[in-house]
């Protein structure tokens, strides 16, 4: 008998296909809505493994619901919308989709930072509004990419492949992370510097650093006080690292320039924001890996790693 799999949204059907020559697969077929709690609540009762995604709260409450779960396979890099503390304690394998959205995520980074620093979306909204009228000296003007200092907040994967495209800009590269990365420095020639010096130092500011209980509000009232006025902001990572309220009243009170977000603490967010008013934010809806062929590739780690999982063989990406 096939173990039973439960898929939390649809899928390609080559990843389902996949799937069904090793699983007894069940699907919530709608691609654009989340499949309901109580739903879930019910679908996990008997299954040996779940595909989910980060729109999924794997909670104690859900896991307790779960008789013969041996794995939740969650497709994406991060993974805190799953209580891994718990599913470890039960004995629950957790996995994740690392490296393959690396080079898809650093482009996304580069393209938003570009977008944001020239008000690209501002300045054609003009254009489509019909308010161009003439050109004028200092009309629509953005600040300069190339050349510019380049902070970047966590020096893993895709923040190394953030400074390979920066170097093409001959960007000034500086790095915070936990702990340095010397080989890094010596290929890529980026600087590390302590954080508050990343703050005041840089022009534009990544973040490519995980959400943790440590990075959660990273960026504050003091972290936005110590950067420059003519600054950038570009988050990437997750929501929650960035306190929303503080970014906004930094961007009103011009204590910095500008952001780029892809991401945000509540997605999907309320279009009544506040950060959603502001013309100098530029806001993506979490879009960071979607190419695609990443998402394919993704989709079908996802299924390698549930497909493991559920054989009693230890997945290539477990985190716990």
């Amino acid at each position: 008998m096939k173990p039973k799999i439960y898929i939390t949204r649809k899928l390609p059907e080559e990843i389902v296909n996949y799937l069904q020559e090793h699983c007894d697969v069940k699907m919530w077929e709608k691609e654009d809505v989340p499949v309901p709690r109580n739903i879930l609540e019910r679908e996990i009762k008997d299954v040996d493994g779940l595909y989910c995604l980060l729109t999924e709260n794997i909670d104690k409450s859900l896991l307790d619901q779960a008789k013969h779960l041996k794995i939740v396979s969650n497709m994406a890099v991060g993974y805190n919308n799953i209580d891994i503390k718990y599913a470890s304690e039960r004995g629950i394998k957790v996995t994740n989709t690392p490296e393959v959205l690396t080079e898809t995520t650093a482009d996304l980074t580069f393209a938003l930072l570009m977008t944001t620093a020239r008000r690209l979306v501002e300045v054609s909204e003009v254009v489509r509004n019909g308010e161009w009228k003439t050109w004028s000296p200092m009309a629509y003007t953005g600040q300069d990419i190339y050349g510019a200092t380049l902070g970047i907040v966590g020096m893993g994967r895709i923040g190394e492949a953030l400074a390979k495209r920066a170097k093409g800009f001959d960007m000034n590269i500086l790095y915070y992370n936990r702990s340095r990365k010397i080989e890094t420095e010596n290929k890529l020639g980026v600087k590390y510097v302590d954080f508050e010096s990343l703050l005041s130092e840089s022009d534009f500011i990544c973040i490519m650093t995980p959400y943790t209980h440590e990075t959660r509000n990273l960026f504050g009232s003091r972290e936005f006080s110590l950067m420059k006025p003519t600054a950038i902001l570009i988050n990437t990572a997750r929501g929650g690292i960035v306190n929303e309220e503080a970014l906004y009243q930094a961007l009103i009170a011009k204590e910095i320039w500008a952001a780029g977000l892809d991401v945000f603490e509540n997605e999907p967010v309320d279009t009544n924001h506040p950060l959603l008013k502001l013309s100098n934010v530029v806001s993506l809806p979490h879009v960071g890996s979607a190419s695609i062929k990443t998402r394919i590739e993704m989709g079908i780690l996802a299924a390698t790693n549930l497909v493991e999982g559920v054989s009693g063989r230890v997945p290539p990406n477990q985190v716990n």
